[in-house]
């Protein structure tokens, strides 16, 4: 298991565990002024994030860990997330029963006169309409991102399989941890800060998903149509024949190559229980 799930989990996923939901939101200060201003301080934070990358580039490899550890532990500290398959996205809700769809701050941020969907999920025991008001407040995303829409159970999810059908990867994040209040919906092209920042900068601010994925080579027809749909790029055409390669270490867990493969060859498994990745998070 991740270390979350060690820390904060009680003997099962940090996510499943319900302690990590704010029972009241509206009056706690503390958090409710951080998710304020992580929303209405997002740009200024981006730009600070894309200077910090630039300069990352000319630092030589086995010299970065050293510049990117105090951001990793602010993140964990603070606000950090993992890939949480479908499955699980459905123990969340079952948990955090007051749902909204609204806008992405990082596709409002960086595509800012763009159609982009709006794509994430905020998730809470209570009520939560007074803090996104106050921290949506004179937002200026794209036109399509106008708006929130309050959804039952069974709406989120039919959500999230669309946003499955789109490539888009499930990812829970803390909100001061341990306490979840996101679903995020994001691959790396749409402009996920977050995995520009993992993928592309190295700088740790999400675990590999508790599960990964693997092949049944007898089901597998070669169709090769898991190979866009993974967000990760853990799957690869093979070389001179029909049929992909699938690299677990890359993998993080999302499970959205399942949503391309019609025969049902790709399935998820712990990480944990799995020799060859079960330290690799």
């Amino acid at each position: 298991m991740c270390n979350f799930c060690v820390q904060h989990g009680e003997g099962k996923r940090w996510y499943a565990n319900a302690q990590n939901y704010a029972m009241d939101l509206e009056s706690d200060l503390r958090r409710r002024g951080f998710i304020v201003d992580f929303i209405r301080n997002f740009e200024a934070n981006r730009r600070t994030a894309n200077a910090g990358l630039a300069a990352l580039r000319f630092i030589p490899r086995p010299a970065r860990k050293w510049f990117t550890r105090r951001p990793e532990a602010a993140a964990q500290k603070h606000h950090f997330g993992q890939p949480v398959p479908i499955e699980e996205c459905a123990g969340i809700l079952d948990i955090a029963t007051n749902i909204t769809r609204l806008p992405c701050v990082c596709r409002g941020a960086m595509q800012p006169k763009s159609n982009a969907e709006s794509c994430c999920i905020v998730m809470t025991v209570n009520k939560h309409d007074g803090l996104l008001a106050e921290g949506f407040r004179d937002y200026s995303g794209g036109p399509a991102s106008q708006g929130f829409d309050r959804l039952t159970k069974e709406q989120a999810i039919a959500y999230l399989k669309s946003a499955e059908e789109r490539g888009l990867c499930h990812t829970a994040w803390t909100f001061i941890t341990p306490f979840i209040a996101g679903l995020c919906n994001c691959d790396l092209p749409s402009g996920c800060m977050a995995m520009k920042l993992q993928l592309r900068g190295g700088v740790r601010i999400m675990w590999k998903g508790e599960d990964v994925i693997r092949r049944n080579e007898e089901l597998c027809t070669g169709c090769r149509r898991c190979v866009k749909r993974c967000p990760f790029g853990a799957i690869t055409a093979a070389p001179r024949q029909a049929g992909v390669i699938v690299d677990r270490k890359k993998c993080w867990g999302c499970g959205i190559c399942r949503t391309a493969c019609a025969p049902a060859a790709l399935s998820l498994e712990p990480r944990a229980t799995t020799a060859d990745v079960a330290t690799t998070w």
